[in-house]
């Protein structure tokens, strides 16, 4: 549950030079929100530790806490705290999770929470140096709040969302607390049944982080170019916020006034616009706007890209053409950077556009990236970010600069990442594949070398990893094989799903594939068999289908499926099959693979080259995106 908090005047950012009460800051300031929504601001002196934390929590919220443990993403907080940036959110999660969707009855002693917690009305969490356009927005939001422009919740979709405005009562952000995700504890519209840090809507896109990767998709868009609108993590006060029976225990005064509640959520700038890409014919988007918006869902592996995510602008230019009039602009990145290669979901694969070659500057914005770079500046802004999800955005960005190097266009780099289905079977996409093949060449080089597999053991899982395969597993485990599912199974004769490989340094092995056979080989000798061609979002002439919901103006509060809505967690989404697992690879398992895995890629793009140049390749470019 949300505690009441002090309304301190904002007044820039946090400094440890600032004064409270006509005493000094402390030397470093955390958030920390407990597994059903509630989230206290912890101000830390020298010397204190986790321990000190939850002795806090359970003095403010009267929340128990010795049977769990103190997380920012991977990490187990033990005693020492120094390595844990100021400001940061800090998660409490219980070591024995409760299956029911019930959630304890809290009765936080407000004065005790007040004094543990003097954070402002919108504080910005987990960002080094917020820009001057964030904070004049934090300002523009605080000065309505004070002037009783109350805002506005957004009833579509399937999280809760809220419309903030500014004096002038206009739209200025949209807010998505991260306790109101779809199956969070707060969701306001019944899709209700986990606790924070569960698989959510997507088994590797956890419940209560979908906020963060709203954050990262803007930060990963280098010189506004796929004009992400701004973007932040806020810890943030108002009673508009939604908590549900059983959670809101203790939140009114004596009057029976309700208290101002604080929550962590992702805050977007509201930018104007007309109507959504799914208001109108793709056909005349621009084309650069259009590869743009692709260039960034390919680097974070978005696997919710429809046309009720882009928003169009019309824009008075005085030029003829409808192309040069509009612009798109890309929202609601909460479903991207899984922590494992799912199937993605770009709309725009059947665009026109989509085929058009990269003009030269979006190859020059292509080429200076930098995929280790782009996943140290995450660890360092938002370090609660997973590393699972870090290696997938290395892995995507390494893949699209060399897809795009030798050529190929954005349906077709897209076309490689997405899966193909063959009946009610869901094969690896050509991208799956080729991590399949590199992870495999891995475990084959581990087993031959047990000793330096056992030196590496100790030190090489930097990070706990939660196991997302599994609800009823612990929290925090590892799953050590996850190409188990085709090396276990019936094996199939030669030419039927067996396959020899010549390796150097390994000899001859063999790879079992059960379950479907290839129609048609894609990928060169090394990884035949392994592919059918044509791989799509389409298959005999049916498209995968994305339900998206959104309002009237365009912005949607966590919302994306796959099928029909249902009230209850056991009828969403089917879980999508785990070809590859990223997060049990130890540190020098995953610089193997990424080496293997690079090493293997220009021989896949030029055998796709090939295969294209033959004719053989004949893709329907269908899309939906469906409202309700």
């Amino acid at each position: 549950m949300a505690v009441a908090v002090l309304d301190h005047r904002f007044s820039g950012d946090y400094s440890s030079n600032n004064k409270f009460a006509g005493r000094l800051l402390s030397w470093k300031r955390v958030f920390v929100q407990i597994d059903n929504g509630s989230v206290l601001g912890i101000e830390l002196e020298r010397g204190e530790n986790a321990h000190t934390v939850k002795k806090k929590l359970q003095t403010a919220l009267n929340v128990p806490t010795e049977e769990s443990s103190l997380m920012c993403g991977d990490q187990v907080l033990d005693n020492d705290l120094s390595c844990i940036r100021t400001d940061s959110p800090l998660l409490l999660t219980r070591n024995q999770m409760q299956r029911s969707c019930s959630t304890p009855c809290l009765s936080p002693n407000g004065n005790e929470a007040k004094k543990c917690d003097r954070s402002r009305v919108v504080e910005i969490l987990g960002c080094s140096s917020p820009s001057a356009r964030m904070k004049h927005l934090v300002k523009d939001i605080i000065k309505g709040i004070r002037k009783g422009v109350d805002p506005v919740p957004i009833h579509d979709g399937m999280g809760g969302a809220y419309y903030f405005r500014d004096v002038w009562g206009e739209h200025a952000a949209i807010v998505k607390p991260t306790d109101e995700e779809p199956f969070a504890p707060n969701n306001p519209k019944g899709f209700v049944g986990k606790s924070l840090g569960l698989p959510g809507l997507k088994r590797s896109v956890r419940v209560g982080e979908t906020g963060f990767r709203e954050v990262a998709a803007y930060l990963l868009d280098y010189d506004h170019f796929a004009k992400v609108p701004p973007t932040m993590l806020v810890k943030i006060t108002h009673n508009v916020f939604h908590m549900n029976e059983g959670v809101d225990c203790g939140t009114k005064t004596s009057d029976n006034k309700s208290l101002a509640l604080s929550k962590i959520a992702s805050l977007q700038q509201f930018i104007p616009h007309n109507y959504d890409a799914s208001d109108h014919g793709t056909s005349g988007f621009p084309v650069s706007a259009v590869h743009r918006i692709g260039i960034l869902d390919i680097r974070i592996f978005n696997t919710d890209r429809h046309a009720g995510n882009l928003l169009v602008r019309k824009l008075d230019t005085g030029a003829g053409k409808f192309e040069a009039q509009t612009e798109l602009i890309p929202i609601d990145h909460g479903l991207c950077l899984p922590e494992s290669l799912e199937d993605p979901y770009f709309e725009w694969i059947h665009w026109p556009q989509a085929s058009i070659p990269f003009s030269v500057e979006e190859l020059q914005y292509i080429a200076n990236l930098d995929p280790v770079k782009d996943a140290e500046m995450l660890r360092t802004e938002l370090p609660m970010i997973h590393e699972a999800s870090l290696r997938v955005l290395v892995l995507s960005t390494t893949f699209l600069k060399a897809a795009v190097a030798s050529g190929l266009c954005l349906s077709e780099i897209g076309e490689m990442m997405s899966r193909q289905f063959t009946g009610k079977e869901e094969e690896p996409s050509e991208l799956e594949f080729l991590c399949m093949e590199a992870r495999k060449w891995v475990e084959e080089k581990e087993s031959v070398l047990p000793e330096a597999n056992s030196e590496e053991d100790g030190d090489g899982d930097e990070f706990a990893q939660f196991d997302l395969d599994s609800e009823d597993d612990a929290r925090r485990g590892s799953s050590r094989n996850p190409l188990s599912g085709f090396s276990e199974g019936n094996e199939a004769k030669d030419g039927d799903g067996k396959i020899e490989v010549s390796k150097e340094d390994l000899g001859t092995r063999t790879i079992s594939v059960s379950k479907w056979t290839p129609s048609t080989s894609k990928l060169p000798v090394s990884l035949k068999g392994l592919s059918s061609s044509g791989n799509s979002k389409c298959h005999s002439g049916v498209p995968k289908t994305r339900v998206s919901t959104k309002t009237n103006n365009g912005y949607i509060g966590n919302s994306s499926q796959h099928q029909s809505v249902g009230r209850s967690t056991n009828n969403m989404l089917p879980p999508s099959t785990n070809f590859v697992k990223l997060s049990d690879l130890n540190g020098n398992e995953w610089s193997a693979f990424l080496k293997k895995f690079q090493e293997l890629l220009p021989t896949v793009i030029h055998d796709r080259k090939q295969t294209a140049a033959r004719g053989t390749m004949l893709t329907q470019r269908l899309g939906a995106s469906c409202q309700f």
